[in-house]
């Protein structure tokens, strides 16, 4: 009897070519660093400044204490659903249009697997935040990547849209666009230009604009915040990601949400139910039972307008340029005025000579040479760790 073999089976890798192509989290490798060398961060925008609100803090203790510690409705307390309805200056309709999530981070996620299947594209304008790339990689979608015209002064205009090359981006594979206002890294906020172009382009080519606007509450210089579903042509094609992580200094409690019409969020609050069930109850409720959404109330933009103030005072002493940002917590800065290193290697170098801790550009850009011209410095710090940022930068 012949012995029959049967071939060796096809050995495939251990973990998905979806997970392969993520890319790295160098932020969070940086953020680890800064700790292990006991060396001043700022480079991740964990808040340093404002405060958490002590009445946000009580009414968590309290609700804990409660009891209110089992699973609670997936589409999120209707307490925080109504005080978030209530900030915003477009009516949105709590029961219908709005969906807590486990940070804004879930909520991109939720909005891109929902909206995108394997193949379309989503434009990303460039540079952006770091994980806007891997939400589209994990939603098996392609970034078309729109680069923004660099600021060609400090006072100039800063990070504009080029219109044209935005144009060009869209086409039939286009599924949605990424916005982010105001921006991290660049602290840009979009106009209604801007988006009286974005909607144009939108109608034409029947695309979602998913706007992330964790920034809203942090809006400097007099300015209103601009959301896209302000916009009337973009009422029924946007999709709003919100977080109080910044706004209220508790990145930790993991609060975001989604808003968008009706017929997305039911979609919406599927996914979300799959991907987390739901956010935090007790955090919740110690949201939705304080007036810390009421502006007049909200003082952090007024804190951070001065820290920002003093970073950017500290980076020109520095010899660096950049724009000053109109919101958020971050300065994008060009080192080529100081330095023919890379970012990466200023960025080292800085650490081991002030023992302070910027972000390099690179992982802001899709053109990583592009990048390797510019740090990102966070600037929602106490005055004490800026003042200590600014004798050991100028020393």
């Amino acid at each position: 009897m012949i012995a029959m073999t049967s071939p060796a089976p096809h050995r495939r890798t251990a973990v998905s070519a979806r997970a392969q192509r993520l890319p790295g989290g160098k932020l969070a490798e940086l953020f680890a660093l800064a700790r292990e060398r006991g060396a001043i961060d700022l480079a991740v925008g964990v808040p340093g400044a404002p405060r958490t609100p002590e009445p946000l803090v009580e009414e968590a203790v309290r609700a804990l204490r409660a009891g209110a510690n089992q699973y609670d409705l997936p589409q999120g307390r209707v307490e925080v659903r109504n005080r978030i309805a209530e900030s915003f200056a477009t009516p949105a309709d709590p029961d219908t249009e709005l969906t807590i999530t486990v940070g804004a981070t879930e909520a991109l996620c939720v909005a891109l697997f929902s909206l995108v299947d394997p193949g379309d594209e989503v434009i990303v304008l460039d540079p952006y935040y770091e994980n806007f790339l891997g939400a589209v990689e994990l939603a098996g979608a392609q970034p078309r990547f729109v680069r923004l015209l660099e600021p060609e002064a400090a006072c100039g205009p800063g990070w504009r849209i080029d219109q044209e090359a935005l144009t060009a981006a869209f086409g039939p594979a286009t599924r949605a666009i990424l916005l982010n206002t105001p921006s991290n890294p660049t602290g840009q906020s979009l106009s209604t230009e801007d988006f009286e172009l974005i909607a144009a382009l939108c109608e034409r080519w029947d695309v979602i604009v998913i706007s992330d606007e964790v920034y809203a509450n942090l809006v400097f210089d007099d300015q209103q915040h601009l959301s896209a579903a302000d916009v009337p042509a973009l009422r029924d094609r946007s999709v709003v990601i919100g977080s109080l992580s910044k706004s209220h200094a508790v990145s930790g409690w993991r609060l975001g949400f989604l808003r968008a019409r009706p017929g997305l969020t039911s979609v919406f609050r599927r996914v979300h139910e799959i991907t987390t069930n739901g956010a935090s109850a007790p955090l919740q409720l110690a949201a939705g039972f304080t007036d810390l959404f009421d502006a007049s109330v909200l003082t952090a933009a007024k804190e951070l307008a001065a820290a920002r103030n003093t970073m950017a005072d500290l980076l020109s002493r520095m010899g660096l340029s950049f724009r000053v940002p109109q919101g958020g917590c971050f300065i994008l800065a060009d080192i080529r005025s100081v330095t023919d290193e890379p970012c990466e290697a200023y960025v080292r170098r800085v650490l081991e000579e002030s023992s302070v801790l910027l972000a390099p550009g690179t992982p802001f850009f899709a053109d990583k040479q592009r990048g390797s011209n510019y740090v990102r410095v966070a600037f929602n710090r106490s005055p004490q760790v800026l003042t200590a940022a600014r004798r050991q930068l100028t020393h």
